[in-house]
Order: C-alpha cells, then structure tokens, then sequence
C-alpha cells in the first residue's frame, strides 16, 4: 500500500489526513506533540476562558475512525529525500519511517526580530505551553499586586504590555483589558484591578492593517473604549524583567514598567524549511518559507508536498485556511496520481476572509468585500469558530465556557502554578528551550527580580 508521511498535526496535517481518509494509503503522521492545536484560540486559554483541552484534543481520538492512519509522538531531525525516509527522535530512541509520500505541515515558530532574548521575558503564542505560561504570568501579576506595598512596583505589576498588532495582540489586548476591568471585581482587598494598565504597541501605522483602513479604526476605537492604550510606530528596541524601551515615532525613546509582556509580533518559519531546502536545493524566503511549484511540490522531488505557514507560494498569508486548503489539495493530488492521473494542477487558494474578536460582543470581519464589525461581526466569528473547533464535545464544551466569561462575568480557567510562569527560565537554565522560546541570555536566579510571579514561602 502507498505510504504517506504527515510531518505536523495542526490544520495542515489533520486536513491532510482527514482527505485520505478512504484512499488507498496508508497514513503516518509524526509530530512533537500529541494533539491537534486549535492555535486561533491559544488566547482565551492565556486569559481564562478556555481550558487547554477545549482547543487541543488528542490526534488519536480526532483520527480514531480512520484505521489505516497512526500517529507517532516525535521530533523530525532528519529528510533523505534520496531514501525517502523520515527520521524522528523520541526519548531514548530514534524511529525512521519510509514514505512513498511526503506532506510537511511543519507551521511557523515565534521571531524575536533579531532578539532572542525576549523570550524569556515575552512568551509568545504558538503553543499550549506559551498560553499557560502566559496564565501564569498574566493571572500571578494580579496576586503579586495584591501584596506589593510599594506602589511604583505594584502598578509594574498591573501594567501589561501586548507587542504586535495584528489580530493575536488585539484579541490578547482586548481580553487583558476585560478581564481586569470586568472579571476580577471584588476578587482583590488591597488592590483594584481596574488600575490595570494595557499597552498594545504595533510597528506599523494602525492595527490590524490587512482588514483595512474602516475596521483598524474601528479597531482601535473599540480597544480604546475598554481601555487599552495603543502606541502605533511603536517599535519595541529593548526589554528586561522590569519593563520594556520603546522608539516612537518621532524618534524618541521611552521606558514603560511592565512585569507582564506578550509578543504577537512575528513568525518565522520550522527550522524544517531548511532541513528540506539543505537536502532539496530548494530555495527560502526571508521568513525561512521553502518556495514551492505551483502545485506544492518540492522542486526536484514531485512526490514531497510543502504546505500551510512553511508554503512560500503567491505570497500567501500565514493563515489557517491556507493550511487547510494546501494540504487537502496535496492529499487530492496523491489521489489521483493513484488513478493514474499525473497531471500537475496548481494550487488555487480561496479566500475566505479574516476574523479578529476585539472584546465581548465586539469582533471585526472581512470576507471578500464584506466588512462588518461590532455585534454582527461577533456572530460571525462565533460561528466560524464553532464550525472549525475539532469535535463536537469541545464545541459544546467551548459554548458553555463563553457563557460563562461573555453572558457572566466569570472565567473558568484561572488555575495557575510558579511551575506553568518559571518553566520557560527553568529550562533555558538546563540547556533547553520550549517551543518559540529562545536560549538564556543571562539574568537574575530570582523569580521576583525576573519578574516573575512567585510562591508564597513554605510554613515550618
């Protein structure tokens, strides 16, 4: 039976596998993690809505009814495009897996813009890890006010600064600012959490520039509303515990104190871009993105498909929905070459628009010439969402969850650890790093000094 290899379970790689369902293959798909990542919502799981089970389920159980599909929980290293051959690291071994076809849907990991050593002070989002670290950090902040008695320190600790405004940033943005305004009344003796500070600073000249001059305003309007102050031709030049610099755009340079930082500024593409471009002579973009021919192929190597965010083809956004349709159209592409047709069709992308939540009740929406906002706008990423949750229970699970945070004013999901906040250093501290993470550049052992939430001493 032909062998196909699925490097990557998110959108990619579950769509992939799903379109070969009834086709005459057999299925492997290897992934460092054992679930399928329902990324857009990494957010809500950052700031309490969520759990992390609602937008993660297990690839096994999503596959289950597929039977001639395995799943193998590894790290790739390696592609011989010559043997065809996939080899993957697990704990005290290493497995290789022969295909007769090759779908990578590696996706894209954080940039740092040259600064590697943000990461420990910026978690990004890209992973469960980053969302409940961010938790951690984001939820500990509030606690760590609580029983600050210098009130310059405390209000570092209530001031939180989102960097990127591209949807991410908003949507994380406009969730901070709900929560300390809305959520967290009377949960607090010493502090209000209302005197929280949201900064959201963006490089560009508005938020959300790809929806539009009309819903950027829009945008920025309504987060200004809940709040949230934001410094556009903001470009963020330095960060420590304690805060971060910031260029503006008359060319001055300021400080903010800020214990808590989020960094949705920018991607860069799975080191397996270049695995594939060393071995393949394919070349990359700046991003890292392998170029692709016109039908997803690796150049040289038909039977190898490069698809999603690692896709450098027609400049096509990073977007959820190029995953999706690239790889069902690389599974139909094995399809009919198992017919016998081997006739190269090249990839059309449908776009189907692009969706940011701004707050309760408030979302903007561009699709195709369509541009809606405010309560409408909010249907409909409610329904987009829905549809594209994996499962029905976490669809159930998620609606119950939002009535929760948006009808109330609870969030379910506030259980946090020094653990989830101080596993990013502990690790850069051992040697190694968690996804989108950087190396250790040196600091304070100090949970409080590096910012930080800590645990209360022991009793004796």
């Amino acid at each position: 039976m032909h062998r196909v290899v699925i490097i990557g379970s998110g959108f990619g790689g579950l769509f992939g596998a799903r379109a070969l369902r009834r086709a005459a293959v057999e299925v492997t798909i290897v992934d460092r993690t054992n679930h399928h990542l329902f990324q857009p919502l990494l957010y809500q799981v950052a700031t309490g809505i969520l759990s992390e089970g609602n937008i993660a389920p297990a690839t096994r159980d999503v596959l289950r009814h597929h039977r001639h599909t395995s799943v193998q929980l590894a790290t790739v290293t390696g592609i011989d495009l010559q043997r065809r051959v996939v080899t993957a690291n697990q704990p005290g071994n290493v497995v290789e897996t022969p295909y007769d076809s090759l779908i990578v849907a590696a996706g894209v990991e954080t940039s740092y813009f040259g600064h590697p050593e943000f990461a420990q002070w910026a978690p990004g989002m890209k992973s469960v890890d980053d969302a409940l670290e961010l938790r951690a950090r984001i939820f500990g902040a509030f606690e760590m006010a609580e029983t600050e008695p210098d009130p310059e320190v405390r209000q570092a600790w209530l001031t939180f600064v989102v960097v990127g405004g591209g949807p991410t940033g908003v949507e994380m943005a406009g969730q901070i600012a709900e929560l300390s305004h809305r959520s967290l009344q009377r949960n607090f003796r010493h502090i209000d959490p209302r005197d929280a500070r949201v900064l959201l600073f963006e490089g560009g000249d508005r938020v959300l520039a790809p929806f539009g001059d009309r819903l950027s305003t829009m945008t920025e309007r309504d987060l200004g509303r809940l709040g949230v102050e934001v410094h556009t031709h903001a470009m963020v030049t330095g960060m420590d515990a304690q805060g971060i610099q910031v260029r503006l755009a008359d060319g001055t340079t300021s400080s903010v104190a800020a214990r808590t930082k989020v960094w949705a500024a920018g991607m860069a593409a799975s080191p397996l871009g270049r695995l594939l471009a060393d071995a393949g002579g394919a070349e990359l973009d700046r991003m890292g993105r392998v170029k692709v021919n016109p039908d997803c192929t690796l150049p040289g190597h038909p039977e190898v498909f490069v698809v999603g965010d690692l896709m450098a083809l027609d400049d096509l956004p990073g977007m959820a929905e190029v995953a999706m349709q690239s790889a069902v159209h690389a599974a139909n592409t094995i399809k009919r070459r198992l017919a016998g047709d081997h006739t190269d069709r090249p990839f059309r992308y449908r776009d189907l628009g692009m969706l940011a939540t701004i707050s309760r009740f408030r979302a903007v929406a561009r699709l195709g010439r369509l541009s809606v906002g405010g309560f409408v706008g909010w249907l409909l990423w409610l329904v987009v969402h829905l549809t594209f949750l994996t499962g029905f229970k976490n669809r159930i699970g998620a609606l119950a969850y939002w009535a929760v945070s948006f009808v109330g004013r609870g969030r379910s999901e506030r259980t946090i650890t020094f653990q989830q906040a101080a596993a990013r250093r502990a690790l850069a501290d051992q040697g190694s790093t968690p996804t989108s993470a950087a190396p250790d550049h040196g600091g304070s052992t100090d949970p409080v000094a590096d910012g930080l939430p800590h645990p209360a001493p022991e009793a004796p």
